[in-house]
């Protein structure tokens, strides 16, 4: 079945946007500007995508700057639940947009540098990381602002996105390190204000660092997460079991170190925000360099290419609301997308059985107690194996074909072992 373009505007200058996210209920598209630190918004309320405002419009462009320098000045940015509400932190400053334009978001730390933003998922809460005072040891924590108090805490080390779970209480957020990168959940009290989030003992390891914040599927049932700094992974899995039942590279594969030019082209051709679950369960859109849209059933690992864009890049993809795709492409176009749909669903009934999920996912796990080091209560899964703490302290073997983490982490126990053994 042919994809239908229900909406299309072509951005101001033609500059492409490099990142979208939708707002989760409402008929708003927020979008990072690849020129310069901006994120701007549009509206489809009646069914034709018209910008209404811009967070940024006047800072420096971007220029030659990249890597770090470019990482250090890329907007955050999130959607409130539920109202029409946006913050982005952007050169230093915190700043919120609405249906009446932009203001300073109350509350904020002057010192805030934030990279990372999120709602809690009553709204009441905005998590922000690193920590604005933290100093030296900004990234070991994040901030809770309490948007009732307008009071600024302390909350746990998370550094990439948060992802909330369709059933609600439970939240995953990434925290990388260059040797390995961890997939934390937390416990998300609905009646507490402010929002916290309770580290729990179940985590998944991913190998190296540099991925994108989680997606769930839209039943709660799968999610996925793009990666990483070495290579274009995509990863898929299921939900609360955490078995990987897709592990695949977008692209060519990578190469041994150091990398040929033509293949670090090639990585930077695939936007790092190409992926979105459907409406339909299982069904995972992802956007490439040709301007093919793939619709992947991961349950069965079977793909199927739509065309209907191909020409222009896809520089970034996301799922609105209502069930289309939003896709933004390199000659600065956006569009919403309808997609073919799946038979219709109770709406109650998809929200329950996700709520089970939840359930079942806090019933195998445990809070990490307070003032503890969470990764010495952590237990570990790459979706294929388990360690557990006291696992990793003795571990001294591992193959080549193994996570690089878990070679690092045997080789120095190996070393610990024969630096102690009697001579």
């Amino acid at each position: 079945m042919a994809l239908e373009i229900i909406a299309q505007v072509r951005v101001d200058g033609e500059i492409p946007i490099e990142r979208v996210i939708c707002h989760p209920r409402l008929p708003l598209v927020a979008g990072w500007d690849s020129e310069r630190p901006a994120v701007r918004v549009w509206d489809y309320t009646d069914g034709n995508l018209r910008e209404c405002g811009i967070v940024g419009g006047s800072t420096p462009v971007y220029g030659e700057a990249d890597g770090w320098e470019r990482y250090e000045r890329t907007p955050a940015a999130a959607w409130h639940p539920r109202e029409p509400l946006l913050v982005v932190a952007v050169e230093g400053e915190v700043a919120q947009w609405t249906a009446d334009g932009v203001s300073a978001l109350a509350g904020a730390p002057p010192s805030a540098a934030y990279h990372s933003l999120a709602f809690s998922p009553d709204g009441r809460t905005l998590w922000a990381s690193p920590a604005a005072a933290g100093g030296d040891d900004a990234w070991e924590s994040s901030d809770v602002l309490d948007l009732v108090s307008g009071t600024v805490g302390t909350g746990p080390q998370w550094d990439t996105g948060v992802a909330v779970h369709p059933g609600g209480g439970l939240v995953v957020a990434l925290r990388s390190d260059q040797g390995a990168t961890y997939a934390a959940f937390a416990r998300v009290d609905g009646e507490a204000v402010p929002a916290e989030m309770r580290l729990l003992r179940r985590t998944l390891i991913l190998d190296v660092d540099g991925y994108e914040t989680p997606t769930f599927s839209a039943d709660g049932r799968h999610f996925a997460i793009r990666g990483n700094a070495y290579g274009n992974t995509l990863e898929v899995f299921t939900f609360p079991s955490l078995e990987r039942i897709v592990g695949a590279t977008l692209g060519p594969p990578t190469p041994d170190y150091p990398y040929p030019d033509e293949w670090l082209e090639q990585m930077r051709a695939w936007s790092r925000h190409n992926l979105a679950f459907g409406a339909r369960p299982g069904v995972l859109w992802v956007g490439t360099p040709a301007g093919v849209l793939v619709e992947f059933d991961v349950r069965d690992e079977r793909a199927v290419e739509h065309d209907d864009l191909a020409g222009s890049p896809i520089t970034a993809l996301a799922a609105a609301a209502t069930g289309e795709l939003v896709v933004a492409d390199g000659g600065g176009d956006l569009r919403i997308v309808s997609v073919p749909a799946g038979p219709a669903e109770d709406r109650n009934a998809v929200r329950e059985a996700a709520q089970a999920l939840v359930e079942a996912f806090l019933n195998e796990t445990a809070e990490v107690p307070d003032d503890a080091d969470w990764e010495k209560y952590a237990v570990r899964t790459d979706g294929a194996r388990i360690w557990h703490p006291d696992d990793l302290e003795t571990v001294t073997d591992a193959a080549d074909g193994d996570p690089s983490w878990l070679q690092i982490r045997a080789a120095v126990n190996s070393a610990i072992a024969n630096r102690d053994a009697p001579s």
